[in-house]
């Protein structure tokens, strides 16, 4: 067929038949690159000296969904996914919100496989959707879980961690590999430290001192995990508190990151200038319910936290948050709503249910927060 058409051109005349056999040929040879993969499109990874390598990164779609929890509590609930590998890491805040956040997953999860689940730790605002309810079945029920990840250790003895455990385990009894992110960590028991979800993207245990130090405070307990998009990165760090972050970044070898899930939901106890000296988030989304005075009073301390909003302030303004209280009668409403954070491997975006307003912008910051100046 290439014969013929050149023939063919052989018998015209004119500058336009060389153009044509040139454009021809050029895009012939782009093809055959492309398709013995001597040129690739995508970031361009970098090796460990800094320098450019040769070959560019290809990495499939990735999309991070922070949920809202369908009541006024405080919790949370991230949803990952690349192409048909999906990861939920932790299913808060109350048994009740399965009836929100399963619909919410069964749309992008439509095999009904969950590849890795992680359960940070065992507060209940964490791991009550696992459980659920007999109208809204949770988790473990609703979806075949393939790998779970939780936490090493734990003062837990509530109903809601009894109850986890049990649905756990009935997991496991079905196929479903259980791990803890200790194993994880010494690549023990068939566990690894790292998983690819995606042609460049990898899914990092992270080692936190506290899978194997006992402490009072189950919050650093939490298992931490780095997502890493070529050269983009998104941390996810649970609850963990002030010893725990500066354990995090003495143990490990953490990169700048595009992305931080705000600290036990915007606490002033964590987010610590210690830790985001280091990571400098470009964009910061915090799970709560903003301004609930369900554990304290003190508006300041009120999640997301003055404190909180004083620290971020020095790397970036891009801060986004789910949920608000709200005098109706539910007693909460969406702030930003579900915020969906996408990226193809280069540049970054946020796309939210309710608006993309950042939060030094809304309504509640302007009254209740001080927006540092100078930053």
């Amino acid at each position: 067929m290439a014969q013929k058409r050149k023939n063919t051109k052989k018998k015209k005349k004119g500058g336009g038949l060389a153009i044509t056999l040139l454009v021809a040929l050029l895009l012939a040879a782009v093809w055959l690159l492309y398709d013995f993969d001597i040129i690739r499109f995508g970031n361009r990874e970098h090796d460990s000296s800094g320098e450019n390598s040769a070959t560019d990164l290809v990495t499939d779609e990735l999309s991070i969904h922070f949920l809202e929890v369908g009541n006024k509590y405080t919790g949370d609930c991230t949803l990952i996914k690349s192409g048909d590998t999906e990861i939920l890491i932790d299913a808060g805040s109350r048994q009740g919100s399965a009836a929100t956040i399963v619909p919410y997953i069964q749309q992008y999860c439509t095999d009904g496989v969950l590849e890795y689940v992680i359960a940070t730790h065992a507060h209940q605002d964490h791991i009550a959707g696992f459980v659920g309810t007999k109208a809204a079945p949770g988790i473990f029920e609703s979806f075949e879980c393939r790998t779970i990840i939780d936490f090493a250790l734990t003062n837990a003895t509530s109903s809601v961690y009894n109850n986890y455990v049990s649905k756990r385990d009935a997991e496991v009894e079905s196929g479903a590999a259980h791990y803890t992110a200790l194993d994880c960590w010494k690549e023990e028991n068939g566990a690894q430290r790292s998983y690819e979800i995606a042609e460049g993207i990898t899914m990092n245990i992270l080692y936190n001192v506290f899978y194997e130090e006992k402490t009072s405070d189950e919050n650093d307990y939490s298992v931490c995990m780095l997502l890493s998009q070529g050269e983009n990165h998104y941390l996810f760090t649970g609850d963990l508190e002030k010893d725990g972050e500066a354990a995090l970044v003495k143990n490990n070898a953490l990169p700048v990151c595009k992305l931080f899930k705000g600290g036990h939901h915007g606490s002033y106890t964590a987010n610590t200038d210690a830790l985001l000296s280091v990571i400098r988030p470009e964009i910061v989304c915090v799970c709560c319910c903003c301004g609930s005075d369900e554990y304290t009073e003190n508006v300041d301390n009120m999640f997301p936290s003055q404190a909180f909003v004083d620290r971020v302030s020095k790397y970036t303004e891009k801060i986004y948050v789910t949920t608000i209280v709200s005098d109706n009668e539910k007693g909460y409403e969406s702030m930003n709503g579900n915020i969906v954070v996408t990226s193809d491997g280069g540049e970054v975006n946020v796309n939210c249910s309710n608006h993309n307003t950042i939060f030094k912008d809304t309504d509640w910051f302007k009254k209740h927060r001080v927006w540092p100046s100078g930053e």
